[in-house]
């Protein structure tokens, strides 16, 4: 980050007033009428209701259209373990995204624990509060254990975004590039750099969506994740593979996908050039992808590319994803986000980059065209589409998986 770029994010985090969030009034409060309606005594009402049922929460309180952002910070950004109160300012810029895109409420609340049992115990004793809770920047292992526990002791969608949004936005885009490549997600052997959060987060959507596991080569720090190994939690195990190869340069040879979730420059120009042909690389890495698009376009002129960066064409931007999905949940007040509310959110988004781009969006990004193609693979996170489309999908799926309170739309 260069001395203006820094001086320039401080300044705008400091002024007019400190942070980025700020509490709201939604009923008239001029005079003596409205406090006794908004306070004593009137308030009496809405609570005896609300005891009698607990469902008449989210007819008299703020609780439907709010989210807890929590976090512990123990893998905050690119930063890593931070602690809680570091990471504040990405957790309030988490409701800043809500409240833009779906205009989602958000509570950003960080804990003073990295233990897992106090941690899933503080987010459970105030999950009252909320319509849905997203849990963020929690390192794995730990982060998949205390999503699904506090989703199995909460009538709430739980949702890690590191984990499930990035996934949502990978899988989305790569069916797009696929079917510009001509190839069929249950055909191609795909390599995923990294075997954290999001990368098995993402392989667990991309069987769900029809990719077989034996063709899913997942690498961490220590090469390829193999049946031999006798190394791997749970999480990895699931992804072990019967194979000789063994390094990042082994597994890349003959493949028809990369997808980067780890570091800065782990893809070579040689691995690319022993890949299939018509092959899609996601360099997720920020700021500094697994391989520079530029790179990368000159070794093979037949590859699709995406990064997670705003100035290249392709962004995989969670953006995309959480807003709208939390949407369309809390819209039919859903017990929970299941696997075919993400599919779901996976195919509106690659449906509608199918669609032509509406001149708002083109104006928006400075373009005089985009269309489907291999620069164009998922639609943009200022197209206004994505607030009717998504949330949609979203809810119909909730429906007819019996996990919405309300089934009329």
């Amino acid at each position: 980050m260069t001395h203006k770029l820094r001086q320039e994010a401080l300044q705008y985090h400091a002024e007019p007033r400190p942070g980025k969030l700020a509490i709201q009034l939604t009923k008239p409060t001029a005079n003596q009428h409205d406090l006794s309606l908004a306070y004593s005594p009137g308030v009496a009402e809405p609570v005896k209701e609300i005891h009698k049922d607990p469902e008449n929460a989210y007819l008299y309180t703020g609780k439907g259209n709010l989210v807890g952002v929590i976090s512990e910070g123990s893998a905050v950004l690119g930063l890593g373990n931070v602690g809680g109160l570091a990471g504040k300012p990405v957790m309030e810029g988490k409701g800043v995204l809500f409240k833009r895109f779906a205009d989602i409420d958000v509570f950003d609340i960080e804990v003073e624990t990295q233990d897992t049992e106090e941690f899933i115990n503080t987010v459970k004793n105030i999950a009252p509060t909320f319509g849905g809770i997203n849990l963020e920047d929690i390192s794995a292992p730990r982060c998949f254990e205390i999503e699904k526990r506090l989703q199995a002791m909460l009538d709430i969608p739980i949702f890690h975004d590191d984990q499930h949004g990035t996934a949502v936005i990978i899988c989305a885009g790569l069916m797009s590039a696929l079917e510009i490549q001509d190839k069929k997600m249950e055909d191609v052997r795909i390599v995923c750099i990294g075997a954290g959060a999001a990368g098995i987060a993402s392989m667990n959507l991309l069987v769900a969506l029809g990719a077989k596991k034996e063709n899913l080569y997942m690498i961490d720090r220590k090469g390829v994740i193999h049946t031999g190994r006798d190394d791997l939690n749970e999480y990895k195990q699931a992804y072990a593979v019967t194979t000789e190869r063994r390094s990042l340069a082994d597994a890349c040879e003959g493949a028809d996908v990369i997808i980067g979730l780890s570091g800065p420059d782990l893809v070579t120009p040689d691995m690319l050039k022993s890949m299939a042909d018509k092959p899609v690389v996601f360099a997720l890495s920020n700021p500094d992808p697994e391989i520079s698009p530029p790179l990368a376009l000159q070794t093979r002129d037949d590859l699709i590319m995406a990064t997670g960066r705003s100035d290249y064409p392709n962004q995989i931007n969670n953006v995309l994803c959480f807003p709208f999905l939390f949407r369309g949940a809390l819209d039919v007040r859903a017990r929970a986000i299941n696997t075919e509310m993400l599919v779901a959110t996976v195919h509106a988004l690659s449906e509608l980059a199918r669609e032509p781009v509406p001149q708002v969006v083109l104006d928006a990004y400075n373009k005089t065209s985009m269309s489907f193609g291999k620069d164009y693979i998922i639609p943009t996170p200022l197209d206004p589409r994505l607030r009717d489309r998504i949330p949609a999908a979203v809810s119909r799926a909730a429906i007819e998986t019996g996990v919405a309170r309300i089934t009329t739309r």
